[in-house]
């Protein structure tokens, strides 16, 4: 297989059972892993939630282990691994996570090579964040440590005054570094790597703030080696007449870009508030550099050679799953970089490299669900499962990405079920999963075919909604925002008599499933939804106004006592709003959508014909939320969020000045849904929505690709 040139495989695509399948080179319509237990207990499943549906690519023959590999480790011989771990990594990329362990286990016992020890702690690493378990957390972090004791030892030895300075600041410049040998120089880094796991692990598994700052003092000093080794690359290849010194190798070469790379990416992602504190300290993040720092290991820029397997550093595809997760994960935050045809060539060559690795069948489905494929994002994420039953956590990221995929479809049901999985078995956020599973059946209940099973599906939501704020974690000491928001929707279920209004799309509305759902999808589904509940909240409050006219009512009374009920406009501004963003997306798709032709010809009706007259549909809409916005008792969110929304549709119409004023409504910090001698504090989700405006504030000015992602 020529690895320099792959050819397309994201488009190629076949129908089974009525669901849109991806025709992968050596896709086999008969899967090996349908007997295995994981698929077994899925089979009674649905198609839409269940790996026993997929087609499974044909997993390409097992590498062979390196030969060479001295038996009897020398600190000297370290770099002698390389090629050993590069051999685990393909195993585990390939979804051979098993055998790559057992391999590093086999080849390193001891735990005493520089290049296995920390091959081995990234593996548990992985494990401990998939299961968020104490246990793996503790073992991944206690591996960590050890592989940064391992890299300690591997380190240039220092004299007194500049080891204290190595010590305290990571490095101490490029003279240092150039008296390094080859192992040296590559301890260096894997010390890096090794501090920046630690870390993150040490802030996960402890949770408090003591460790957080501990930990972000580690993270200063690995800034600072990368840079110094950074700096030293880029001198080194100044100094030599073809530009590139030959002398430092692939392997080392993509470990610094990788490190490089993430720290300016993480640094631009950072609030301008703390990225401001960060820059007194030296430390400025440049995203523009950060990604083409881990393009760099891939020959991924423009105008270069994609580099073959053959050829690359270890570290390659690393980079490279960094870049996926930056532009189909993290641009739900952010505009500026972001590249999906980038997203779409990177995705593509990996996936022929490892037609049954989880990790790029993961992205093939975020991407084809931010081209608004739901239907074929499902079919990848139930091919994710199929491949591997090895690591039953990773199952858990299919079923939570099917349970929105399935909201951008609008099959509740089957959105049910996979948030009863996770409810079951997954530990990330037990909180979310309740209320996911929750509000599925409570959704499911207007819709059921008898009283019955309406009842059962209310007294399960209730059951569910009780748990919600008892499951509730803490990360650096602090609490999860949509952990908060779904415990506080869940007190409001209960403290209204077992009652929300669009719970289902609400939360499709926060996971972008609406962003992301067909466009026939929300003309003839979520659309009718939020109809619905407003003619539904139009009749309750005519009916109050018509006993008022009779004088059974007094006039003057408040709105609870007029019968509204609690919390009505906080219903009535949902619904309102969500309304409103149903018409933004008929109007103007998100950016990376792939509209179906015939999609396309969907009418609303008379006065909505065209984009234009649709847009201004959603202005009305978003003006609801803003006129009855200091009634709400609850939902101070909504004002917010719609502010934020309008001014998104403002610059899609054109208007980029009144887009640009409702941004910075939001980003003022004033109370926008009450009045001016009203009290407020932190309203839902403040910290997501910020970032979100602040990005799209941004991308205001910006080039014109930024703009174009609002």
């Amino acid at each position: 297989m020529n690895m320099d040139t792959p050819t397309s495989t994201l488009d190629s695509t076949s129908t089974r059972d009525g669901l849109l399948m991806p025709s992968l080179e050596g896709t086999s319509t008969q899967t090996s892993l349908a007997t295995q237990s994981s698929v077994e207990q899925s089979a009674s499943r649905p198609l839409n939630c269940d790996p026993a549906s997929a087609a499974v690519p044909a997993p390409p023959p097992t590498p062979s282990p390196p030969v060479g590999i001295p038996k009897t480790y020398r600190a000297q011989d370290a770099l002698k691994d390389i090629p050993g771990t590069a051999h685990a990594l393909e195993l585990f990329l390939a979804s051979k996570m098993v055998e790559s362990e057992e391999y590093c286990d086999t080849m390193d016992p001891k735990k005493e090579r520089l290049y296995f020890s920390t091959g081995f702690s990234l593996i548990q690493c992985v494990k401990g964040f998939m299961s968020y378990e104490d246990e793996d957390l503790l073992s991944a972090l206690t591996h960590c440590k050890h592989g940064h004791t391992i890299a300690t030892k591997h380190r240039k030895v220092a004299g007194a005054f500049s080891g204290l300075t190595s010590r305290l600041w990571g490095g101490s410049g490029e003279d240092w570094i150039t008296g390094m040998t080859n192992v040296e120089r590559h301890a260096e880094l894997v010390y890096a790597e090794s501090l920046f796991e630690k870390a993150l692990l040490g802030v996960v598994y402890s949770g408090d703030w003591l460790s957080f700052i501990k930990e972000a003092l580690n993270m200063r000093s690995t800034i600072t080696v990368y840079r110094a080794l950074g700096q030293f690359v880029t001198n080194a290849d100044a100094r030599h007449p073809s530009g590139r010194d030959p002398n430092i190798d692939e392997h080392f070469r993509s470990g610094v870009d990788l490190g490089n790379g993430c720290s300016h990416l993480v640094l631009s992602l950072l609030p301008a508030r703390l990225a401001a504190v960060i820059e007194l300290f030296g430390y400025k993040g440049d995203r523009d550099l950060g990604l083409k720092l881990l393009m760099r290991p891939g020959g991924w820029g423009e105008g270069e050679e994609v580099v073959s397997a053959e050829k690359e550093g270890v570290r390659r595809t690393v980079c490279d799953m960094i870049l996926l997760i930056f532009h189909l994960v993290i641009s739900s935050f952010t505009f500026e970089g972001v590249n999906m045809a980038m997203a779409r060539r990177i995705l593509d060559w990996n996936l022929r490299r490892y037609p049954t690795g989880v990790f790029f069948l993961f992205g093939a489905g975020r991407l084809s669900l931010m081209r608004s494929r739901p239907a074929q994002a499902i079919a990848y994420y139930n091919q994710a499962m199929a491949v591997q039953s090895q690591y039953r956590n990773l199952h858990h990221i299919s079923f939570w990405e099917n349970a929105i995929a399935n909201l951008a479809l609008w099959e509740v049901k089957e959105s049910y079920l996979c948030w009863e999985v996770l409810s079951e078995e997954a530990t990330w956020s037990k909180s979310i999963y309740a209320y996911g599973t929750a509000i599925c059946a409570l959704q499911l209940s207007t819709t059921a075919t008898s009283e019955k099973e309406a009842f059962d599906l209310v007294a399960e939501a209730k059951r569910l909604m009780g748990l919600v704020p008892t499951l509730r974690q803490r990360i650096a000491g602090k609490s999860i925002p949509l952990e908060k928001f779904v415990a506080r929707k869940a007190r409001k279920f209960l403290d209204q008599g077992n009652r929300l209004i669009l719970p289902a799309l609400e939360l499709a509305y926060i996971f972008l499933a609406i962003a992301h759902a067909p466009r026939r999808v929300i003309v003839e589904r979520m659309l009718q939804e939020t109809d619905a509940a407003l003619k539904s909240l139009e009749e309750k409050r005519q009916k109050i106004s018509d006993h008022g006219k009779s004088g059974k009512v007094s006039k003057k009374s408040k709105d609870q006592e007029q019968g509204l009920g609690q919390a009505y406009w906080d219903d009535w501004c949902l619904a309102a709003f969500l309304k409103g963003v149903c018409f933004r997306y008929i109007a103007f798709p998100d950016p990376d959508a792939e509209v179906d032709p015939e999609e396309k010809h969907i009418g609303l009706g008379e006065g909505l014909e065209t984009k234009e007259k649709i847009g201004e549909a959603a202005k009305k809409a978003f003006e609801e939320v803003f006129k009855y916005g200091p009634k709400i008792e609850l939902d101070h969110h909504l004002v917010y969020h719609a502010h934020y929304e309008l001014g998104r549709l403002l610059v899609l119409l054109g208007d980029v000045e009144s887009g640009k004023h409702h941004f910075e409504l939001v980003l003022s910090g004033k109370p926008l849904e009450v009045s001016l001698t009203g009290k407020k504090g932190k309203y839902s989700l403040e910290n997501a929505l910020h970032m979100r405006t602040f990005a799209a504030h941004e991308a205001l000015t910006l080039a014109h690709e930024a703009k174009d992602r609002l």
